[in-house]
């Protein structure tokens, strides 16, 4: 299997199971239908570790573009290869959708909430705040990776990353995935949101391609910086490209504390 293959099954797998959880969480008359947060973060840590059982010899399991740029960012993966594997991760992810869209066939009709089904392939805030919204998603991000390199940089019993990296996803969701519905993988929610636009998905709504730029820019900065981070204090090698990344991560931690200081009691 090719590295390109690999990447979109892998990130098939990984949305399979993820909006797959999220479907019968929220469509109605699903036999499991209202089971909740806890059940919705579970699924998604273990569908990101199959997702890395299935290919992560033949890939390394990127199954993201945070985590390829953040890799990039430090040396750990060559460029040449970057878009490659984002292609492959979008396509994946559309894939992903939309057997996830025919596994549900019955319950789309059943469901009147257009914000419900759109909430099944792509994330959206709690309280819409586009500046507060990006920090979240970098910050989740950025926990991502710095998590994977902490992960990789130690030795467990020969088949148990995957898991971990899965549990890494679940405290992820369960800590931080209340703001933004912890997106922190561009390609779960661009290639699923690109799915629902063209979907005959019945009484769906728009795809609020107004969001769509946030759990794509965040991730890909808090991906980045992730990983010079982890270069910069755990390797002791700080770079000019760290201390840039820290100054616009500084700046947009600003401008969202000054933004959410002026609003009104009301709007908070």
């Amino acid at each position: 299997m090719s590295e390109f293959v690999g990447e979109v099954i892998g990130t098939m797998i990984l949305v399979i199971f993820g909006t797959g959880v999220v479907a019968g969480n929220t469509l109605k008359n699903t036999l499991s239908e209202g089971t909740g947060w806890v059940l919705v973060t579970f699924a998604w840590g273990l569908g990101v570790a199959m997702g890395v059982y299935a290919v992560g010899n033949i890939t390394g399991a990127h199954l993201n573009p945070a985590v390829t740029l953040g890799l990039a960012s430090v040396g750990d993966f060559p460029w040449s290869k970057v878009p490659l594997y984002i292609t492959a991760q979008m396509i994946g992810g559309i894939i992903g959708a939309i057997i996830v869209f025919f596994h549900y066939l019955p319950h789309w009709r059943g469901t009147t909430d257009p914000g419900a089904k759109l909430g099944v392939f792509s994330t959206g805030p709690a309280i819409s705040s586009p500046i507060a919204n990006l920090i979240s998603e970098v910050i989740g991000t950025f926990v991502l990776v710095m998590g994977i390199l902490f992960i990789g940089a130690r030795e467990f019993t020969e088949g148990l990353n995957p898991l971990i990296v899965g549990l890494l996803i679940v405290v992820i969701g369960m800590s931080l995935g209340g703001t933004t519905g912890y997106a922190i993988n561009p390609a779960r929610d661009l290639g699923p949101r690109i799915a629902h636009a063209f979907l005959p998905i019945p009484g769906k709504g728009g795809s609020n391609w107004g969001y769509s730029w946030i759990p794509v820019i965040g991730p890909a900065l808090g991906g980045i910086y992730g990983g010079l981070f982890y270069q910069a204090f755990f390797e002791t090698n700080p770079t000019i490209i760290f201390w840039v990344v820290t100054a616009i991560i500084l700046i947009l931690f600003g401008v969202g504390l000054q933004q959410e200081l002026k609003k009104p009691a009301s709007q908070s």
